[in-house]
């Protein structure tokens, strides 16, 4: 994956959604948007945008002192999912395809990602948990999936962003647990 044109206007927003998260002083906003501005103009376009993104994260993290500025979202959606997590586990228990339902879960789960969409509200989560469960899904790509998990010796899963680790937790369960190592980052990097 590398970096276009286009990522920077998106990364310039996400940075500054999360400097507003954490303080309402334009001095800092604008301190925060100047050094993020400064990145960019060194950045090897080659790069992925997470990986730019990180590097603007941590001056976020520096200029403010606020070690994760999407703990009060991330802490919010964590809660919401564990709330739904029991109908979730409904729609799995009625369908006819568990694990082609809880890939679709986990697609769903996500739409939970801050710097993506700044905008993620209840409503945005509920018609997209609705959408993936109705939407066309590559056959395809399900069987081989499936197929993959079968065949394999072991299973590596990496678990993302708070609340989405919810909706991935109802696959993870639809997978022979004896195989899979789950990982998880040690400390924020974005959101």
């Amino acid at each position: 994956m590398r970096t276009y044109f286009d990522c920077i206007p998106c990364a310039l927003r996400q940075v500054l959604d999360s400097v507003r998260m954490i303080t309402d002083d334009e001095t800092i906003h604008e301190q925060v948007v100047r050094e993020a501005l400064a990145l960019w103009q060194d950045m090897d376009m080659r790069q992925s945008p997470p990986a730019m993104a990180q590097k603007v994260h941590r001056v976020v993290r520096r200029i403010t002192g606020a070690a994760d500025p999407y703990l009060e979202l991330k802490n919010r959606y964590n809660h919401l999912a564990m709330e739904m997590l029991p109908e979730m586990r409904q729609k799995l228990a009625e369908s006819p395809d568990p694990i082609e339902t809880a890939v679709r879960l986990a697609i769903a789960g996500n739409i939970i990602d801050f710097g993506v969409n700044s905008t993620v509200s209840e409503t945005t989560l509920d018609a997209t948990i609705a959408r993936s469960l109705t939407d066309p899904i590559d056959t395809e790509a399900l069987a081989q999936f499936k197929e993959a998990i079968v065949e394999a010796k072991d299973i590596l899963y990496l678990a993302d962003n708070s609340g989405e680790i919810v909706f991935d937790r109802l696959l993870i369960e639809q997978m022979p647990t004896e195989k899979m190592t789950l990982a998880v980052r040690g400390a924020p990097i974005l959101n």
